[in-house]
């Protein structure tokens, strides 16, 4: 349950809080009389203008996804220091620090000159302003766009910008050439994708949907009970009568869920994507996070699609 919680509030801050807009641009001297060349800089984030002087050199994050983000843009030598949950990549400087209940005190014993969030749980945003110390609110994505402009805000934040423009091109690229690999089919195959095994859910209209509408899928709950939540909760019932062609879970390594596990639930054995062997474990975190492996996650679900052969 705790799981679900801390999902639904980092995809709500996404519903009504996008990074649409994000300023990119530097101000103030360059060149020779600047101590680092490019600064001072200044961005418009999640929370308003912020100026960083100079070059950040000890930067912390508290979010998964912008860890990820900054050793994809070149940043990870900036960074001293991240949260318990960024576990990728693997020689990120992982510490016990939370994002979901951040310490002023412990962040500030790190001497940051950047700290990076996606979430202002405990008014941390405030409170390392209130000391001086520079931060970076980027609160989850709602669609690709978004997802491009905070890369490319932080490659601008860190002094990193050509790295993050050519990431950003290189996921766009990417992101097309599979959009243009999926079949197309006369009857789009429809899908079911699961956050937990109290059957929660995206709609379309979803950074999550969009990514699998790039695959040509049709979501069952766009059509449900309650989806004007945008994350709603199905029920087995429902779940059961739309009859999805494919299932994908993104509870498999939090939650033990499975192709086995699904086909052991009452009825299930009648669905479609059930009976037919269409059901994929996701990795959680790729599923989850809306940094650079998207293309990832993108990757897995038009190869799931392919698997079902030609479409009619």
């Amino acid at each position: 349950m705790r799981r679900i919680l801390l999902i639904l509030t980092l995809l709500a801050a996404a519903a009504c809080d996008t990074t649409e807009g994000l300023d990119t641009t530097s101000s103030g001297p360059t060149g020779p009389t600047s101590a680092s060349p490019g600064f001072p800089v200044t961005v418009t984030a999640g929370n308003g203008e912020v100026t960083i002087e100079q070059r950040p050199v000890r930067i912390v994050s508290l979010a998964p996804t912008l860890t990820e983000v900054l050793f994809a843009i070149g940043a990870g030598d900036q960074v001293v220091a991240v949260d318990e949950l960024s576990n990728y990549p693997e020689d990120a400087p992982r510490t016990d620090l939370s994002g979901f209940e951040p310490n002023l005190e412990a962040v500030a014993a790190l001497d940051p000159d950047l700290v990076v969030v996606s979430d202002d749980f405990n008014d941390i945003v405030s409170a390392l302003t209130a000391v001086g110390i520079p931060v970076i609110h980027q609160p989850a994505a709602a669609s690709l766009d978004d997802t491009y402009a905070q890369i490319e805000q932080l490659g601008a934040a860190t002094g990193n910008p050509e790295a993050a423009a050519g990431l950003v091109a290189s996921m766009a690229s990417e992101i097309d050439d599979l959009s243009g690999s999926v079949e197309e089919r006369a009857d789009p195959l429809t899908y079911y994708h699961e956050l937990d095994g109290s059957l929660f859910t995206v709609t379309s209209e979803t950074f999550i949907g969009e990514i699998y509408g790039l695959a040509g899928l049709e979501n069952i709950a766009d059509a449900a009970e309650g989806a004007d939540t945008l994350y709603p909760q199905l029920s087995a019932e429902y779940i059961i009568e739309s009859d999805p062609d494919l299932i994908f879970l993104a509870d498999t390594q939090c939650c033990g869920e499975s192709a086995e596990t699904v086909a052991a639930r009452p009825g299930w054995d009648q669905i479609t994507a059930v009976s037919s062997g269409a059901v994929f474990a996701l990795d959680d975190d790729i599923a989850s996070r809306w940094g650079p492996r998207v293309v990832d996650l993108l990757e897995t679900i038009v190869a799931a699609t392919a698997e079902l052969g030609e479409g009619g």
